[in-house]
């Protein structure tokens, strides 16, 4: 419960922060706003100040500002106004102040993490460890397009595209700025340097983990689940895994590798604990029929607090939005391509969930996840879907090229499939929401 209702404060921020923009910029220019909503549906709670209503409504995903000379009704685009209310009608200003008004929603939500995620970097943040680390491959996941393309456990990428670079944290950069062409990479293996080259729909741009190349990753307990072999065998968090049934383990990945090969035997499984080397016993579970053979175990992965200067959290939070925003715009191509599974596609249970979870963490967490979602929030109104707010836009494009509007009715009709369009994305968003959510 604690979850939902933080989830759903942290996305009525994002809707307020969106809504504000086109209140401002309405207000700056004069035009009346008739009402400021968040969410949609009946009223919780309502309150007239001056000439806008405030409302808060029962569903709380999303929210709107309907102002004067919008849309249709007794108060829409073609109402009959009185001469003071004429030169205050949404449909009477210029298209360019009508498109500043439309845009401004979406642009405070891109403009936010800006200024939010400077704000987590100042107070701190938990990162990964290998990110400072030397970007060396310690596995290669079978059959992925790094190891088509020949890459090797042990593998220390020195440079991408031409680019040096010396940690894991620096290749999303590098990766970004090369993308669209060949990609040579040079790596170091046995001491000598080798190139290899991705083609040029690399994947690469969510990060090498995307072409199955992953950091080393050594064999430390994070988590247990109850009611499992390790758990029953009486593995502790932060045990060190060195061996099963007598064969060394290097890495985390090998677990899964020598986990199949042991099936439902009893075997022998060394651990380090506080610079003890123990012997357990335990036999591995098999899922379900025909299912891997599990222990029941998470890794550990190790983080590092960094606190940044004034200066360095300014550039290192603005950087992180940059990539962020391009992330996301790669994400919309790659799905509109058909490279990218439509089940990764997350709607508002997803949403709410994640940002639940942040909120329940640290400061930095939740600006973090803020950030994020803000980003999303604003690209996806950006489209230029009918009722969405680059629907709009798209409109006012047709107007300035023309020198006159769309007709009403032809903008009704394409809102109306718009809606339907949007309709089953959010249909599509909500199945794999609950498909998550129970675990198929």
């Amino acid at each position: 419960m604690i979850t939902v209702v933080a989830g759903i404060i942290m996305l009525g921020i994002l809707v307020f922060v969106h809504e504000l923009g086109h209140f401002c910029v309405a207000k700056w220019f004069g035009v009346k706003v008739l009402k400021f909503s968040l969410g949609f549906g009946p009223k919780l709670v309502s309150r007239q100040w001056g000439e806008t209503e405030y409302l808060i409504c029962a569903v709380p995903l999303g929210g709107y500002v309907q102002m004067l000379g919008e849309g249709n009704g007794d108060q829409g685009e073609g109402a009959e106004l009185t001469p003071e209310d004429e030169h205050r009608s949404f449909a009477r200003q210029t298209v360019g102040r009508r498109m500043a008004i439309v845009a401004a929603g979406p642009i405070m939500n891109l403009a936010l993490p800006f200024l939010i995620l400077p704000l987590a970097y100042l107070v701190g943040v938990n990162l990964p460890a290998y990110l400072d680390q030397p970007p060396c491959i310690g596995y290669v996941i079978a059959d992925s397009e790094g190891a088509h393309q020949g890459f090797r456990s042990g593998d220390c990428i020195k440079t991408v595209g031409g680019t040096p670079v010396a940690t894991w944290e620096s290749l999303g950069p590098a990766l970004i700025n090369h993308a669209g062409v060949p990609l040579p990479v040079v790596v170091e293996r046995g001491g000598e340097l080798v190139t290899l080259t991705l083609p040029v729909d690399h994947g690469a741009l969510e990060g090498l983990q995307a072409i199955g190349l992953l950091p080393r990753q050594e064999a430390v307990v994070g988590s247990f689940a109850p009611d499992m072999p390790a758990a029953a065998a009486g593995l502790q968090i932060g045990d060190l895994i060195v061996a099963i049934d007598d064969r060394p383990v290097g890495s985390w990945y090998d677990l899964r590798t020598l986990i199949q090969e042991v099936g439902d035997r009893q075997v022998p499984v060394r651990v380090l604990r506080d610079g003890r080397e123990l012997t357990l016993t335990m036999t591995p579970r098999q899922a379900e029929k025909g299912g891997d053979y599990l222990i029941g175990i998470a890794p550990h992965h190790a983080t590092t607090f960094k606190r940044f200067g004034p200066i360095e959290a300014f550039r290192a939070g603005s950087a992180r939005t940059m990539e962020l925003i391009e992330l996301t715009l790669v994400f919309i191509r790659k799905m509109f391509a058909g490279a990218v599974p439509t089940s990764n596609i997350g709607g508002p249970i997803t949403v709410v969930q994640i940002a639940g979870q942040a909120a329940q963490t640290d400061l930095s967490s939740i600006l973090s996840v803020l950030a994020f979602l803000s980003i999303q929030l604003g690209i996806l109104n950006l489209l230029p879907i009918p009722i969405l707010d680059g629907g709009h836009l798209f409109f006012a494009c047709f107007e300035l090229i023309l020198r006159r509007p769309l007709s009403l009715k032809t903008r009704e009709i394409a809102q109306q499939i718009g809606l339907a369009l949007l309709i089953l994305l959010m249909v599509l968003a909500f199945y794999n929401d609950i498909m998550r959510l129970f675990g198929s």
